[in-house]
C-alpha cells in the first residue's frame, strides 16, 4: 500500500497527529512553544517550578525546631509536660485548614488557571508567615498558621502545572523536581528556623534584645521566608499559563499520544471531579500517600519535642540550633531506626550527634522518594482536565492526615513525658512505638489487594 493511499485511509494517523492550537488560549502556546523544541530540556521552566514549589513548602516546618519554645513563651502551658500538647494544635492548624480548602483550590486551578493559585499561596506565605513570626499570644500564632493553610492552595495545582509546562517525555522529571524542592523545602526550613530563632540569644553582637528581632524572637526565620518568598512571587512574571482555555475540540500531541497507548487515565480520567473516587487507581495511591505523610509529618513533630525536652523526660536537651542541624543535614530502614530513637538519650558528645544526624537523614530520604513515586503514580492515574482537582484531592486527604498527626503526636507525647516508669513502654518508647505501627500499615498497603497498579505500558 502506498502512502498517499495510507494517507486516504482510516489507519493514518498523520491527520490526527497534527496539532490544532487556538489563538490566544496559553495552554496551546505551551504546547506549541514545547513542540517547537524537541528533546531541549526545559531548564527555565523546571527552576521557576523549583523555586515556587520551595518557597511553599519552607513554612510548613520551619517552626519546628522553636515551636516548643514559642510556645513556653507564649506562657499558654501551666507545666512543662504540656508544652507538646499546646505546640500540636499550632503544627496541626496549617494542615487542617489546608485540607478544608485543596479540593476547591483544584477546582479553582482546573477552570480559572495554575498561575492565579500559585500567586495566590505565595502572597498567603508573605503576609501570614511573616505575621505568624510577630505572634504575641498563642491564639494569634494558631490563627494566622491556619489562615497560611487556608490560602495554600499551591501543592495540587502545581503538580499538574509540572507535567504540562514541559514536554510529556519530562514529565516524570518535572514531578522530581516538584518532590525534590518539597524535600528540600522540609529540610532548609527546618535550618532556617533553627539558625535564625532567638537571634538576641544566639548573635549578641549582631541583634539587640531591645531591636524588633529580640523582642519577637521568632520573626527573623519566618522573615527570611517571606523575602525568598517575594523574589519568587515576581518570578511568577516569567510563569507561563498552561490550561487551555477553550471549549473547542482541540488535538494536541499529549491527548494523541494518550489516546493511541489506550492508558488507563483516559478510561478513569472522565465524568468530572466527583468520579475521582471510583478510580480506585488513584485513590489506593491516595491512600499510600496519606499514610506515609501522616508518619511523615508525625515524626517531624515527635523529634522536634523530643529532642529539646529535658533529659530528665527522656529527651536529648538540645537547644533550636542543634534541632536544625540535625533536620539540615537529614520504608523498612524506618522501622528500626525509629525503634533506636528511645535509646539515644544513652550517647553523648560527638557519637550521639552522629547517630542522630545519620539517622534523620535516612528518614528524610526515604521520605522524599516514597512522595516522588506517589507523585508519579497520581498524575498517571488521570487525565489533564481533571488532574488539578486529582491532586487537590490528594492533598486535602494528606492535609487531614497531617493535621490528625502533630496534635495527636503532641498529645501522646504530654502523656508519654508523665509515665517515663511504666512497666510497657516507658516513656518516649510509646511515641516511637506508635511511630512504628504506621509505618507498617503504610508498607503493607503498597502491595495488592491495597495497591492497584496501572496496566498501561509505557
Amino acid at each position: 500500500m502506498s502512502k498517499e493511499e495510507m494517507g486516504e485511509g482510516g489507519g493514518s494517523s498523520e491527520p490526527l497527529l497534527a496539532n490544532k492550537y487556538r489563538a490566544g488560549c496559553p495552554g496551546c502556546r505551551v504546547d506549541r512553544r514545547n513542540a517547537e523544541r524537541p528533546g531541549k530540556l526545559p531548564f527555565a521552566e523546571l527552576f521557576l517550578i523549583w523555586l515556587v514549589t520551595l518557597c511553599s513548602t519552607l513554612p510548613i516546618q520551619c517552626l519546628f525546631p522553636f515551636l516548643y519554645f514559642m510556645i513556653r513563651d507564649l506562657h499558654i502551658a501551666k507545666q512543662k509536660e504540656d508544652i507538646g500538647f499546646y505546640a500540636g494544635f499550632v503544627g496541626a492548624s496549617y494542615m487542617f485548614t489546608r485540607a478544608l480548602t485543596s479540593v476547591p483550590w483544584g477546582i479553582v486551578a482546573d477552570k480559572h488557571g495554575r498561575k492565579p493559585v500559585i500567586v495566590i499561596s505565595l502572597i498567603a506565605v508573605v503576609i501570614f508567615n511573616t505575621l505568624f513570626g510577630l505572634s504575641s499570644s498563642y491564639w494569634m500564632a494558631l490563627t494566622t498558621r491556619g489562615l497560611l493553610g487556608f490560602l495554600s492552595g499551591m501543592l495540587g495545582p502545581i503538580k499538574a502545572y509540572a507535567t504540562e509546562a514541559v514536554r510529556k517525555e519530562y514529565n516524570h522529571m518535572a514531578l522530581a523536581v516538584v518532590s525534590s524542592s518539597r524535600g528540600i523545602g522540609l529540610i532548609v526550613g527546618p535550618a532556617i528556623g533553627g539558625y535564625l530563632a532567638q537571634p538576641a540569644d544566639k548573635y549578641p553582637s549582631i541583634f539587640s534584645e531591645k531591636s524588633i528581632f529580640g523582642r519577637f524572637p521568632y520573626f527573623l526565620p519566618c522573615l527570611c521566608i517571606s523575602v525568598l518568598s517575594v523574589i519568587a512571587l515576581i518570578s511568577c512574571f516569567w510563569l507561563p499559563e498552561t490550561l487551555h482555555k477553550h471549549t473547542e475540540d482541540t488535538v494536541s500531541v499529549e491527548t494523541v499520544e494518550e489516546s493511541l497507548a489506550g492508558t488507563d487515565a483516559q478510561e478513569n480520567g472522565g465524568g468530572g471531579c466527583l468520579s475521582l473516587f471510583s478510580n480506585w487507581q488513584l485513590m489506593s495511591v491516595i491512600a499510600i500517600y496519606c499514610l506515609f505523610s501522616l508518619q511523615d509529618v508525625a515524626y517531624a513533630e515527635v523529634f522536634s519535642l523530643w529532642a529539646v525536652s529535658d533529659r530528665s523526660y527522656g529527651g536529648l536537651s538540645f537547644t533550636s540550633t542543634d534541632v536544625g542541624n540535625v533536620l539540615a543535614s537529614s520504608g523498612i530502614l524506618t522501622i528500626p531506626l525509629l525503634s533506636s530513637y528511645p535509646f539515644m538519650p544513652a550517647l553523648s558528645g560527638f557519637t550521639l550527634m552522629l547517630v542522630v544526624n545519620c539517622a534523620s537523614f535516612l528518614k528524610n530520604t526515604f521520605a522524599v522518594t516514597t512522595i516522588t513515586v506517589c507523585n508519579i503514580l497520581m498524575n498517571d492515574a488521570v487525565t489533564q482536565d481533571v488532574r488539578a482537582a486529582a491532586n487537590g484531592i490528594a492533598v486535602t486527604l494528606m492535609s487531614i492526615a497531617k493535621a490528625i498527626a502533630p496534635a495527636v503526636a503532641g498529645i501522646i507525647f504530654s502523656w508519654a513525658q508523665k509515665r517515663q516508669t511504666a512497666s510497657f513502654l516507658p516513656g518516649d518508647h510509646l511515641v516511637f512505638f506508635m511511630l512504628n505501627v504506621f509505618t507498617v500499615i503504610a508498607l503493607v498497603s503498597t502491595f495488592k489487594p491495597f495497591y492497584v497498579g496501572s496496566n498501561a505500558k509505557h
